[in-house]
This record gives C-alpha cells, sequence and structure tokens, in this order.
C-alpha cells in the first residue's frame, strides 16, 4: 500500500515499551470503530510491557491494525513523506523515545516515523508516560512542543466519574483522538456547571 486512495483517515500507532501499553491498544481498538486506517509500529521493549500489563498477547495487538511495520525495516511506507498519513501517535511514548524524536537522530522505524510526521508539519502526539519529571525531561518536552508535537500525558479526568481503570483508559485515549479530530463518541465531555440548557 502507497498511496492514501481509500480517502478514509490514516493513523500511524506507535507503542512503545513505557508502562500503559493499553493506551496504544486501546486507540487500535477505537480507531478500528470508527474505520481509520492504522498503522502499527511497536518498540523492542512493547512486547514486554503487553505481556506484563494486558491480556494481549503480541499477535493480538498485530491482529488489531490494519498494516503492522518491523521497527527494523526504516524502508518502510511511514518512513517517508510522500506516504500520506494524519499523523502519529505514540501511546504510551517512552522518555527515550520522546528524547530520540527531539534530537533528531532516529535508530528504528517508530522513531523515524515520528520525525516525518514532524518535517511534513503532521499532528504528533505523545502520551508520554513517566513521573516524576526532572529538568532534562521538561526541556525535552519544550522542544518538541517548538517543533510542533503536542505532549499528552494521559491524565485522569476525575469529572468523568470513572467507575474503572478501563473508563480512565479509553477517555485518556479519546481526548488525545480528539487532538487528531476524531470523535470516538466514548469521551465524557465537561459541560460546565451550573449550566441550563434552553
Amino acid at each position: 500500500m502507497t498511496e492514501k486512495t481509500s480517502g478514509k483517515p490514516r493513523l500511524i500507532i506507535g507503542i512503545t515499551g513505557a508502562s500503559g501499553a493499553i493506551y496504544g491498544i486501546r486507540a487500535l481498538e477505537l480507531l478500528r470503530e470508527l474505520a481509520v486506517e492504522t498503522h502499527l509500529v511497536l518498540s523492542q521493549a512493547a512486547a514486554i510491557t503487553v505481556a506484563q500489563e494486558t491480556k494481549y498477547a503480541i499477535a493480538d495487538v498485530r491482529a488489531i491494525a490494519d498494516v503492522v511495520h518491523d521497527r527494523n525495516n526504516v524502508a518502510a511506507s511511514i518512513s517517508s513523506g510522500s506516504f500520506r498519513t494524519d499523523g502519529m501517535l505514540i501511546a504510551p511514548c517512552s522518555i527515550r523515545t520522546m528524547s530520540e524524536i527531539a534530537s533528531g537522530v532516529t535508530t528504528s522505524l517508530l522513531t523515524r516515523a515520528a520525525d516525518v510526521v514532524l518535517k511534513e508539519r503532521r499532528r504528533l502526539v505523545l502520551m508520554v508516560r513517566e513521573t516524576p519529571l526532572h529538568l532534562g525531561h521538561f526541556k525535552t518536552m519544550a522542544a518538541l512542543t517548538e517543533m510542533g508535537a503536542v505532549v499528552a500525558p494521559p491524565v485522569p479526568a476525575f469529572y468523568a466519574a470513572p467507575q474503572s481503570i478501563d473508563d480512565m483508559v479509553t477517555q485518556s485515549v479519546g481526548r488525545a483522538l480528539d487532538l487528531f479530530g476524531l470523535d470516538t463518541g466514548k469521551v465524557r465531555r465537561w459541560s460546565g456547571i451550573g449550566t441550563e440548557k434552553k
């Protein structure tokens, strides 16, 4: 597949080894429901995190995506700006991945694809999963923001009255997908206090 001929949205999903692999998995599930074409690339450490934190096997995760790319294949379609996409979501995004993207010195297809998204002025959303953060992390986030990326840590929205971890994951991922103009229909949106509808 080298051309965007279907007319439907196309998004790259990166899953790294940071804690929170379920964010990337949920993104794939929600995007499938929206009929968004997904291109998945997993870091080497992602398989470990998926196995440790979720009920999914890597084969199950790969099966949700429309296209799966080998992280070592830097000649894949998503490594070129001429391959049109609507951007890339990295969920979760490790500090190492974030730092590599910020430096522009990429060592895998995952970070190369992110670099391409930035150079083509497309939307790059990083669900960075780390705490606490030191000054170097903040400086890297500031640099990425200046480059056009959106740093969107998965912060629970307690106003949505989540009943489970699953609810919090879905809300966080739904808000990240909002940044691409994609409405999952699963986000509980704040409507204000004391507001009356007429």
